[in-house]
């Protein structure tokens, strides 16, 4: 009598990964605590977003962050979740940061350390793999914090001074005789009109850089195309805010002060931004003209050279 051999069961190896589940309930927690500890910080940036327009689009910044999270679902998925101790050292260099910032007055300084915190807490609960895949979208948050005092004035000024100067040579050009006065332009020499810092750009600009970094995480490019592209938002935002201070002075010498401030603070700010769009789109089509890509040979078989 012959006994059948037993066949041993395939065992079927398992990834050790740890449960996505687990791990964004520590985020998820870990979170919860940091809004807790930050509120104070958070209060302020609303208030800032709701009060200071050159830093309004602030606010847009984390719902675009989640919905680019949630574009790049499937790949977070397949990451590997892991603990790393490094994002323990950031997150206490984060509260190096915000302690300096409550010590010295410093409001930036804890606002950057909210920010890097989270930075921390996505190394320490999701691992290098989950860092890496999130990497640009992290960076993307310091975008939300308004720019410290001293860069403020630092780059408000000179944008100012150079929207003056360029709506006189643009004014000049259409035929409009101009005399500056500082950063007061006087029309045909009967009508004033003063560039102030609400004209230097700085708005459009911080919502062009935001729109621009949305777009170039969104489109299936090489690294160096979206970083030109993110690039290009700042001479888009200067010919755009150029732009709308040549049309409102010309509205100020055809129809008046007032149609011409709705038409700067209204209509302008609307159509400006498709304007932006519509230019970044095109300087993504002249880079993929100037990339050619080499084309399969009909017969796919690598050709042999004879023997000599």
């Amino acid at each position: 009598m012959t006994t059948r051999p037993r066949l041993r069961p395939i065992e079927r190896t398992r990834e050790a990964k740890p449960s996505w589940l687990r791990g964004a309930g520590v985020a998820f927690l870990l979170l919860a605590a940091l809004v807790w500890s930050f509120w104070p910080t958070i209060r302020g940036l609303l208030v800032d977003w709701q009060g200071d327009q050159n830093y309004s689009v602030g606010q847009l910044v984390p719902f675009a962050a989640v919905y680019l999270l949630w574009t790049d679902r499937q790949r977070l998925r397949e990451s590997t979740v892991q603990t790393c101790w490094l994002g323990l050292g950031l997150i206490l260099l984060a509260l190096i940061a915000r302690f300096y910032g409550l010590v010295f007055l410093f409001e930036s300084a804890e606002r950057y350390s909210l920010v890097l915190t989270i930075v921390g807490v996505t190394l320490l609960v999701g691992g290098w793999e989950v860092f890496r895949k999130t990497q640009w979208i992290l960076a993307f948050l310091f975008l939300m914090v308004p720019l410290p005092g001293r860069i403020h004035n630092l780059v408000s000024g000179p944008m100012q001074d150079q929207a003056s100067a360029g709506a006189v040579f643009l004014l000049e050009l259409l035929g409009t005789t101009v005399s500056r006065e500082g950063n007061v332009l006087v029309l045909n020499d009967s009508v004033p009109v003063a560039v102030a810092e609400a004209c230097s750009g700085l708005r459009m600009l911080t919502a062009f850089v935001v729109v621009g970094s949305v777009l170039a995480f969104v489109v299936q490019r090489p690294r160096w195309q979206k970083v030109v592209l993110v690039a290009s938002t700042i001479p888009v935002a200067i010919l755009c805010n150029l732009v709308r201070l040549v049309i409102t002075a010309r509205l100020f010498l055809s129809l008046g002060s007032e149609t011409a401030e709705k038409f700067f603070h209204d209509f302008a700010g609307w159509t400006m931004m498709p304007m932006a769009i519509g230019t970044l789109v095109f300087i993504l089509w002249v880079m993929s003209r100037l990339v050619v890509h080499d084309e399969p040979s009909n017969s796919g078989k690598a050709h042999t050279p004879a023997a000599g």
